[in-house]
């Protein structure tokens, strides 16, 4: 084993590109692979690509987030979320690898009220927080000392090269239709900025934690705030209008307060997340750079 080597599934992803290059920064060999590169549903696929990287640190970013779709077709959700881990987790058990995998702020209901902290209890309310909360409980059976780290509402420019995009460029867009834009008032969550989420993840990796770790953007918003907040940093000026839970039925249920504490990540010296504002601008800044290389 090469202690050097690193391997990154879903690399293509908005977290997984940015995992791949921060890996890379720091002098570890990375070698990453997409959906199309590799099945990781498929257990003999996954022994037979690790066995030939032979790394010491595997990262999985790869995952099924179609949340309102995996209501009615639960079983690729699961596959990909959980039994997809459960592989990932027996070939590193083989090669004595460390996993790092991320899993979602959805596996809370959102009644708290407040940032969840790593001791408290999930409760999953659809098929996609199951099938997430799911991988977690394979990676913790199948390997002592996994990292398994919780994030929420990821946005980075590798949305910008993907077709579901993300929020940001969902707002953006919309902006330029000239139509009134309703955006969820009641839900909460802690968006977060993926060059940073991998450059956290780095740092707690180098500082050897192991278990579960919550990684999130540091600010608990409002979606309709957050869109408020999208604009100004772009200087647009679309009607924006706040809706509910209520009035924007979607398929699955979500939590409503899903914002997560980092003070665990932050008690381990690993840097504080900084203000949403500041992420949303230096996404805005990267997404500028993007658009004129092209």
């Amino acid at each position: 084993m090469n202690k050097r080597n690193v391997v990154v599934f879903g690399s293509r992803g908005q977290l997984g590109v940015e995992l791949v290059h921060e890996f890379s920064r720091r002098g570890y060999h990375v070698t990453g692979f997409d959906r199309a590169g590799v099945d990781i549903g498929d257990a003999s696929s996954v022994e037979r690509i690790l066995a030939q990287a032979d790394p010491a640190l595997v990262l999985n970013a790869a995952a099924y987030n179609q949340v309102d779709v995996a209501e009615n077709e639960p079983q690729p959700a699961f596959i990909a979320n959980a039994l997809a881990v459960r592989n990932l987790a027996m070939a590193c058990r083989q090669l004595d690898a460390q996993l790092v995998h991320f899993s979602t702020d959805y596996v809370f209901d959102g009644t708290a009220g407040r940032p969840y902290t790593e001791e408290d209890q999930p409760h999953p309310l659809g098929a996609y927080a199951v099938s997430k909360l799911a991988g977690e409980l394979y990676a913790r059976a199948y390997l002592e000392t996994p990292l398994v780290i919780r994030t929420s509402g990821v946005f980075g420019p590798g949305g910008l090269n993907t077709a579901r995009g993300n929020f940001i460029e969902t707002m953006l867009r919309l902006a330029t239709r000239q139509e009134p834009i309703r955006v969820v008032a009641d839900h909460v969550a802690s968006p977060t900025y993926s060059p940073l989420l991998a450059a956290r993840t780095a740092d707690l990796v180098e500082r050897k934690q192991r278990g579960l770790f919550h990684v999130g953007g540091g600010t608990a918003i409002s979606w309709f705030d957050y869109a408020a907040m999208i604009f100004r940093a772009a200087g647009l000026q679309p009607e924006l209008q706040p809706t509910n839970e209520k009035l924007h039925r979607a398929a699955a249920r979500r939590p409503k307060f899903s914002a997560l504490s980092n003070a665990k990540m932050e008690s381990c010296g690993v840097a504080p997340m900084p203000p949403l504002e500041q992420a949303v601008a230096m996404y805005l800044q990267a997404r500028e750079k993007h658009f004129i290389q092209k």
